[in-house]
């Protein structure tokens, strides 16, 4: 008997989703903690503050069967961030930001199916360009973005100290056909 395909939903995040969110990103981004134990606690602590106040932001998740499987945040173009050293960053564009799949529900397109929603919606709003932040530990989802179009910007990069560069990437929505 063959299984059922559930179809992925799209949606915006209620405030009931609050916990389900939070307990997948983090699921989803302790992977990198053996990986970068000098930076892991500040950088969960960084998650946990900016899940707690996603504002302006859109939070999106993806849900099948009822569950929330994926979430990403899309920050309009002009949101202020205080960056590293009290340095305020304006995005020209808007940005893709903490984009995670459920650790289970990995290798079935629902982060690739995330970012085409993020690209809808930035085109919706009369965005030319989209843009995010990703680092070299996050090798699958940097592969991911460059599939999809997304170019290195290292003029967008920035510094968490000497070993950690956190790399910026665009995406020109003109390069890209009509559609998701």
């Amino acid at each position: 008997m063959a299984r059922e395909k559930i179809s992925l939903q799209f949606r915006n995040a209620r405030p009931g989703d609050r916990d389900a969110i939070r307990k997948l990103t983090l699921s989803a981004y302790e992977e990198y903690a053996p990986l970068m134990p000098s930076h892991w606690e500040d950088y969960r602590e960084n998650i946990l503050a900016t899940l707690a106040h996603v504002e302006p932001a859109e939070q999106i998740v993806a849900e099948r069967g009822g569950a929330i499987v994926g979430t990403v945040l899309l920050y309009p173009a002009g949101t202020v961030f205080s960056g590293h050293d009290n340095v305020s960053i304006t995005l020209a564009s808007p940005e893709v930001r903490l984009l995670a799949v459920a650790p289970a529900a990995r290798g079935q397109g629902i982060g690739t199916a995330l970012m085409r929603e993020c690209i809808r919606r930035a085109r919706r709003s009369g965005a030319a360009v989209l843009t995010l932040h990703t680092t070299d530990l996050m090798h699958v989802a940097m592969g991911m973005y460059e599939r999809m179009g997304f170019k290195r910007v290292p003029e967008i990069d920035f510094h968490v100290d000497q070993d950690l560069t956190v790399k910026g990437y665009r995406l020109n929505l003109a390069d890209l056909p009509e559609g998701p």
